[in-house]
């Protein structure tokens, strides 16, 4: 196997993005990247899959260097924009089965091996994704008021230890009157959704680290949807929205993707709800 970079002796991975049974145009292959550190994006066939794969330095992909870079946030980041590069490239002519990122093997053979002990699942998976897209959606808690002590302009303050306790219930009362709202509505928007989605999938709420937001997110959903019924869905999404049904929440919808959520080939195709979070995982081979 040629080398990803430093000489036609460096010893290089397989890394691979996607599985499709519609190769991408070679031009429009030829035009994308991957990872910066690798070679040119290309084609393993295996049967009537496809596999684009790139070639990597063994010295930056192996187990140690990669659990390296993996936990440095700058360098994850770049590895994960590189996958998402290398799977869309995979998708211009159809379907595809995003791999997890960082899927390392050592040869063309091994890569080619693993598509083919997974031909039937890949293949009912290109099935049902065909013509459908991913919707992302989260709802996470409307900003409000502080919970400061007030007092009405005008009248005396309540003074002494039982008024103090009597705030802070009241406080404690709407606080708990807020969320139920609020989860309530979250539960309103999904069940609305999925009427429109031939599946969904709940992640794991993301903490206010991840989202950037002082709120509390509620739901992170992601809806599988027919290209013909997009419309619907964003219509129905709009008038949830538009209507002030919802005032304890906000909702943020991205999309269509591609169905990364619904696309795992380690788990059963025909499981159509999920519950939990989906990780991308490092599945690598060891060196032989």
């Amino acid at each position: 196997m040629s080398a990803a970079t430093g000489g036609p002796s460096a010893p290089a991975f397989v890394c691979a993005f996607a599985v499709t049974r519609t190769p991408p145009d070679v031009d429009a292959l030829a035009a994308a990247t991957g990872h910066e550190e690798g070679g040119p994006l290309r084609v393993l066939h295996a049967g009537g899959l496809s596999l684009v794969v790139q070639d990597v330095p063994a010295a930056l992909f192996d187990e140690e260097a990669l659990a390296r870079r993996l936990n440095r946030p700058d360098d994850l980041e770049r590895c994960a924009r590189a996958h998402h590069r290398g799977v869309e490239a995979a998708s211009g002519q159809g379907p595809v089965v995003p791999l997890p990122m960082a899927t390392l093997y050592r040869g063309d053979d091994r890569a080619r091996e693993a598509v083919a002990a997974r031909a039937a699942v890949l293949g009912t998976l290109l099935d049902r994704l065909r013509g459908r897209r991913e919707w992302a959606v989260k709802v996470h808690a409307a900003a409000r008021a502080t919970d400061a002590d007030t007092t009405t302009v005008g009248a005396p303050a309540a003074t002494g230890g039982r008024a103090y306790l009597s705030r802070a219930s009241a406080r404690r009362r709407d606080r708990q009157e807020t969320h139920g709202r609020a989860l309530a509505e979250a539960e309103a928007v999904d069940t609305e959704l999925r009427r429109y989605a031939v599946a969904a999938t709940r992640h794991r709420p993301q903490s206010e680290r991840l989202t950037g937001r002082r709120t509390l997110q509620l739901l992170n959903a992601a809806y599988l949807v027919e290209d013909a019924a997009s419309p619907a869905f964003t219509r129905a999404l709009a008038g949830l929205t538009a209507d002030g049904r919802l005032a304890a929440v906000e909702v943020c919808v991205s999309g269509p993707w591609i169905p990364y959520s619904f696309a795992r080939w380690d788990e059963d195709p025909d499981i159509t709800e999920h519950a939990g979070t989906r990780h991308d995982r490092t599945e690598q081979e060891a060196p032989s």
